[in-house]
Formats: C-alpha cells, sequence, structure tokens
C-alpha cells in the first residue's frame, strides 16, 4: 500500500474521484476475512516483518488491546472471544494489507462479516484508527449481546440449499450466512445447533464453528443499538475503490451508507453467495485473501472456477503477488 494516502486506504482508481463506477471491470479483487478465521499464532510469522508489526502496534494503541500479542501467543479460547478476535482479524488485515505498495489499476474490495470493516477502510469510508476503534466496539457489544443467551453458530456443508434451509428452520435456528459453494452457517440456541447436528439434511454434514454467539441473527439486536453511537460519531468518506456489500453484493459508491450496513449488519443475513456472484460479473480474474486467509478462498474456489485464488497466509506468500501490486515496502 502507498502509505502516502490518507489513513492507509487504497489509492482511487486513475480518473476517478469519490462515488465508484460499478460497472468497470476490477479483474483483481481484495478479500477481507470474518470472525472463525483466526487461529492460535497467526499472526507470528508476519510479526517478523517490520512494516507489519509498527502497524500492529500502532493499531493495538487506538483499540487498547494489545493485538501483537494476541496474534501470536494466545490460544484458541482466548481467541474465541468476540472482544478480541474481532479487532484482531481486522487489525491483521489492515497490517498486511500494508506491506501491498499499490493497488493494481482495477481493484474491488469485499469483506465477510466484521471484515467488511477491513474492508471499508481500505476503500477510505473510515480511517484505519476509526475502524478499529469501531471494530473493537462492536466486539464488545456482540461479545455483550451473546452472553444474554446460550446460542451459536455452525457451518452446514452440503446439501441441497432449500433443504438445507428448511432444516435449519425446523430446528429453530437462522441462516446467518449464506456463503455459496455449498456452505450456509446456522445459528440459534446451542440446543436447536445440536439437533440440527444429529439429524443434517441429506447430504449434508454439520460443524460447530470457534464463536461465541448467535451474529448476524435478531439475537444481536441490543449489539446492533450499541453501534448507533459510535458510528453516529464517525465522519465517512465515500470508498475510493468498488465496496462489495454483504447485504446483496451490490457495490456501493457513498460511505454514509456502507457505515448505515455495517452497523445494521451485525444482526442481518451476510450473503457472501452474492458478493461472489457480483465478482463474477465485475470480471473479477484473480482473488488475494488477506490474513488470516483461507476460508474465503476456499469459498471461491469452488464457487468460480478458472479465478485466479492468492492466500496471504504468511510474509513468503507476498512473491505470489508479483505483477499485481508490486514489490513489497521495507
Amino acid at each position: 500500500m502507498d502509505h502516502s494516502h490518507p489513513g492507509g486506504r487504497l489509492p482511487a482508481r486513475p480518473g476517478h474521484r469519490g462515488a465508484v463506477v460499478s460497472d468497470v471491470p476490477a479483474p483483481v479483487a481484495l478479500l477481507c476475512p470474518g470472525q472463525g478465521a483466526q487461529r492460535p499464532g497467526f499472526t507470528r510469522a508476519w510479526m517478523q516483518h517490520p512494516v507489519f508489526a509498527r502497524r500492529m502496534a500502532e493499531l493495538s494503541s487506538a483499540t487498547g488491546l494489545d493485538l501483537s500479542h494476541h496474534g501470536t501467543d494466545s490460544d484458541a479460547g482466548t481467541l474465541r472471544d468476540t472482544a478480541v478476535a474481532q479487532p484482531l482479524i481486522v487489525a491483521a488485515g489492515l497490517a498486511a494489507a500494508a506491506l501491498l505498495p499499490r493497488s493494481p489499476a482495477d481493484l474491488v474490495l469485499a469483506g465477510h462479516s466484521v471484515g467488511e470493516v477491513t474492508a471499508a477502510a481500505l476503500a477510505g469510508v473510515l480511517s484505519q484508527g476509526a475502524a478499529v476503534t469501531f471494530v473493537a466496539e462492536r466486539g464488545r457489544a456482540m461479545a455483550a449481546a451473546a452472553g444474554l443467551n446460550d446460542t451459536g453458530m455452525s457451518a452446514v456443508l452440503g446439501g441441497d440449499l432449500d433443504e438445507v434451509l428448511t432444516a435449519v428452520s425446523r430446528h429453530g435456528l437462522v441462516a446467518a450466512n449464506i456463503n455459496g459453494a455449498g456452505q450456509v452457517v446456522a445459528a440459534g440456541p446451542l440446543g436447536g445447533l445440536a439437533a440440527l447436528a444429529a439429524d443434517p439434511p441429506a447430504a449434508a454434514r454439520v460443524r460447530s464453528l470457534q464463536v461465541a454467539g448467535a451474529f448476524h441473527t435478531p439475537h444481536m439486536a441490543p449489539a446492533e443499538r450499541a453501534l448507533a453511537g459510535p458510528a453516529a460519531a464517525l465522519s465517512p468518506a465515500d470508498p475510493w475503490v468498488p465496496l462489495l456489500s454483504n447485504a446483496d453484493g451490490t457495490v456501493l459508491s457513498d460511505g454514509a451508507e456502507v457505515l448505515r450496513r455495517l452497523v445494521s449488519q451485525v444482526s442481518r443475513q451476510v450473503r457472501w453467495d452474492l458478493c461472489m456472484t457480483t465478482l463474477e460479473r465485475l470480471g473479477v480474474r484473480t482473488v488475494v485473501e488477506l490474513p488470516p486467509a483461507g476460508a474465503l478462498s476456499g469459498l471461491v474456489k469452488r464457487a468460480l472456477p478458472g479465478v485466479r485464488v492468492i492466500s496471504l497466509r504468511g510474509p513468503d506468500d507476498l512473491d505470489s503477488l508479483s505483477g499485481l501490486f508490486g514489490p513489497a515496502p521495507v
């Protein structure tokens, strides 16, 4: 990323200012993962890069959390805490993006769940400091809402989509994420999730996710209300590059609308399947997933065969970006 751009945001596409034109093809997509992608030690190798380490220290100061420590040394139980996981994931994505000195001429940004905050910051809607401060508030609010009831989330892998959605509803659950590529995330009371696991839809399997509550469901309504105040204090800018919405896969060009959707997103269904449909419509030929990378790359590989997928799992993977982003800074 070019550090001359304020807030660490990606540069505007040549010839465009402020709002973006959604129908201009964007052959490279930068993807920002969401909660559940984190794993113990996932930033350890990245911390050897001075630019990454410096950015993590700066973002730690903005949140009041030692994100450098959490990314390298905290155990799985600590990283399951929403109040830790969400700012850590966003900070790691922003710090890794700082190793990209410039964007391609055509770029589109998309993030899954909390990763949408990472994407919004990289698109210039929020400064990086404002983004991690907001997401720290988001994590605390969602953790508090999760503590009100015994809820969780499980991935339903495979099966017919209609049959999966019927089974999810039958057990008193909500399809919190429709991720495409044969993956739906069910959310709700733990008893309902256990019943779903014991009686999965035909040709599907159910896997419990390491999250602390039923995110992107009405269970998170208290968190949405809690975020209204912090959001009102922010001054969003229009995105500099195409930015996709989890709500419906549309390309957003108005910063205020992006912020409104970031608030409502905590209790609203994530339609990552529609985001991937938009990537295909925009003519994306390469996707690059920021750390903690892997989950979104897998979905794209299954849903969009023929698209080149680069998962940035460690700094050595930056070599795969040759010709896309230029040399990494030192």
